[in-house]
């Protein structure tokens, strides 16, 4: 069974770089309170770590 994350967006990305602002919209998420179940594998744990400061994340 394949092991898979629950990411939230928490905080707006208002002045924040456009790298970051283009994680966001690859892990499925772009705006407040955006909820998205993903795959956990070493690029989207990449990902979330770019990021970390505007997501909460949990196991599922």
């Amino acid at each position: 069974m394949a092991k898979k994350i629950f990411v939230r967006q928490v905080r707006s990305t208002t002045r924040t770089k456009e790298e970051q602002v283009l994680t966001l919209k690859a892990l499925g998420l772009g705006k407040v309170g955006k909820v998205n179940i993903i795959a956990d594998n070493p690029a989207v744990r990449g990902m979330v770590r770019a990021v970390l400061q505007w997501v909460e994340v949990k196991h599922v």
